[in-house]
């Protein structure tokens, strides 16, 4: 068995589940769920129609690389939404959903033997920390400035760390947070990537929800506009599950340093990693149209307004730079909030400290994620605004009774 199995921490929502346990909802209200950040907007018909009309492309085997027409809907994405120009023969490459391309991407470029560190913000999505462990590497954990809206603090990070960092993990649109990166953000970033030569795995699945006029910055974008057209070092990765309500497809691509993918792909080819030839044609429908992902956004942006205005006056949350997900601060222990929450008004969100790690000095650490929860506002308008509401109701009936 290998052994850095025993590394790994349970996932956030089998903790949730351990949690839970002897909590017994109450039954007088229909359950709302506000834990799993997991789309449930219809999926659109275009990409229904165009899976179902490729499925003679089942009795093929696929590429690992995916058929041209593929990689060049996702080239075209990328210079319509950031004006970026990317090569989709060696540039681009499909991946099976963001999640299993930024485990495997760890793989890939990680050399265990120098005793590697992998970089990430704190809180986090859980595979990074998991592919880090997997690959030989020790995760140093970036704590977020509640300050700046919750951004990673980088600065925060010894010399010594950066020395032995191989790889690291941006996610902007963040989750939970939703902060975004700005271009001097990455600036900095960039610069400490070309002093101790250390990849960027950006995660940026979250980048099509948001609420305001200004689209999120990406990574690729953030390097066109520095002049650094290569990529080098650079890799970004996006899905069509947020994007497009298609968290079942599984489907996105990954962009950016020509030599790096190139290693991704014989990585790939060996982990046997080819996207569905069915799939293929959906993604091509999905990339390709935008009116669907207008609608999309428009949806989150209308549960924002109705929702943040009843939660802020008793807890302590703002507006997201993007993304669909509140990181709200609850005035006590993020645990007992989640499971009083639960017991009395059936309403399930997710404690802010399962997604983040204990860091600071011996003696005295800290978890940056504990005292909030993070709410995703993934079910229909009515049903946000109904558990907002059942939260609010909670949050009052506890300062009485304190």
């Amino acid at each position: 068995m290998n052994p850095l199995l025993s590394r790994l921490q349970p996932y956030p929502f089998e903790r949730l589940r351990q949690l839970f346990a002897d909590v017994r909802p109450n039954a007088a209200l229909r359950p709302i769920s506000l834990g799993m950040g997991e789309p449930k907007h219809p999926t659109p018909e275009l990409v229904k129609r165009a899976l179902v009309g490729a499925l003679d492309g089942l009795a093929s085997y696929p590429a690992t690389a995916g058929v041209p027409a593929l990689r060049e809907a996702c080239a075209g994405w990328l210079q319509r939404r950031y004006g970026v120009a990317a090569d989709p023969a060696t540039q681009v490459l499909p991946v099976n959903g963001s999640r299993e391309a930024l485990f495997s991407f760890a793989q890939t470029v990680l050399d265990p033997t120098r005793e590697p560190v992998v970089v990430c913000p704190n809180p986090f999505y859980q595979i990074y920390e998991g592919a880090a462990l997997l690959a030989g590497a020790r995760p140093h954990y970036v704590a977020s400035d509640p300050q700046r809206n919750f951004a990673a603090d980088w600065d925060s990070v010894p010399d010594g760390v950066w020395a032995r960092t191989q790889l690291l993990y941006v996610c902007s649109p963040g989750n939970p947070t939703g902060a975004v990166m700005p271009l001097q953000e990455w600036q900095r970033l960039f610069e400490l990537s070309d002093r101790h030569g250390f990849v960027i795995a950006s995660d940026e699945c979250y980048s099509e929800i948001y609420c305001s006029g200004q689209a999120p910055l990406g990574g690729l974008e953030a390097a066109a506009q520095l002049g650094r057209s290569d990529f080098r070092n650079l890799v970004m990765f996006t899905s069509l599950s947020k994007r497009s309500n298609v968290p079942g497809m599984r489907s996105g691509f990954v962009a950016g340093d020509a030599a790096l993918l190139g290693q991704f792909l014989l990585y790939r080819t060996y982990h046997g990693s080819a996207m569905n030839p069915a799939v293929q044609q959906a993604s091509i429908a999905a990339w390709n149209d935008e009116q669907h992902v207008l609608e999309n956004r428009a949806q989150y942006r209308q549960k924002f307004e109705q929702v943040l205005p009843l939660l802020a006056p008793v807890l302590d949350v703002h507006q997201p730079d993007a993304g669909f997900y509140l990181w709200a601060g609850v005035g006590g222990s993020d645990t007992a909030f989640a499971r009083e929450l639960l017991a009395q008004y059936n309403v399930t969100v997710l404690p802010g400290s399962y997604l983040a790690r204990e860091t600071g000095p011996s003696g005295a650490p800290s978890n940056p994620g504990s005292g909030r929860v993070r709410m995703a506002l993934v079910a229909p308008t009515a049903e946000c605004v109904e558990a907002a509401q059942r939260i609010v109701q909670f949050v009052q009936s506890r300062q009485r009774n304190s």
